[in-house]
């Protein structure tokens, strides 16, 4: 199945802004990829012969990117993607337990979706956020200080469509598409909103400012 007239048309439109940001059309494969997975939830069939048409490329130089990064989904994702770091501060801190429960409350695992499609789960090797372990992440923003219990409730708000708002960044929550396409290089425009850093990742800039410490000059 191909994509219908209309979208072909609007990923059109997109990859050519894209496109135009870099010298070489096939240096825009990554953003083009993260495109086509905002149509569907992830990279399909038609997502790979997409990108390898407008860029030029054999559709299996195309598949071999797409399937050598966690990022890019072969199967589509939940609305909302939930990722649990269990890599060694927060497995040490709770990353192993949180996942074991919320993998067997919500009833699904690593990268698989629930029935309704509201939520996906993923094993999460590091969120670079070891200051806050253990870490979750849902479409890519922050919910930190987790518990298994407050991982269950989360995941429960989400597929209730309460209001749910990361630790970090913007109160909006934007689904997995929405996310995929930001990261595709068309903004939100909600970057800028939000504490980007907070708590213990700000202490040692106050131990520095505190002491009149300075970075040493070029």
């Amino acid at each position: 199945m191909s994509y219908s007239p209309e979208v072909r048309e609007r990923l059109e439109r997109d990859a050519k802004e894209i496109i135009g940001r870099y010298p070489k059309a096939r240096s825009a494969l990554l953003p083009l990829l993260h495109l086509v997975q905002s149509e569907e939830g992830y990279v399909s069939d038609d997502g790979h012969a997409f990108c390898a048409e407008i860029l030029g490329l054999s559709k299996a130089e195309v598949v071999g990117v797409s399937t050598f990064y966690t990022m890019y989904k072969r199967k589509p994702a939940g609305d909302y993607h939930v990722g649990v770091c269990i890599n060694s501060l927060c497995a040490v801190m709770g990353g192993d337990q949180i996942w074991e429960e919320l993998s067997e409350h919500v009833g699904v695992g690593h990268d698989e979706a629930t029935s309704d499609g509201k939520v996906s789960l993923e094993r999460i090797e590091c969120n670079a956020a070891c200051d806050f372990a253990p870490v979750m992440m849902v479409n890519w923003e922050f919910f930190d200080n987790q518990n298994p219990e407050s991982a269950k409730q989360l995941v429960d708000d989400l597929r209730d469509g309460k209001s749910v708002s990361p630790s970090r960044g913007p109160k909006k929550l934007c689904t997995f598409k929405e996310a995929s396409r930001v990261l595709a290089g068309l903004p939100d425009d909600l970057a800028g909103d939000g504490p980007s850093a907070a708590g213990p990742s700000l202490e040692g800039l106050k131990v520095a400012k505190a002491n009149g410490w300075k970075a040493p000059e070029a």
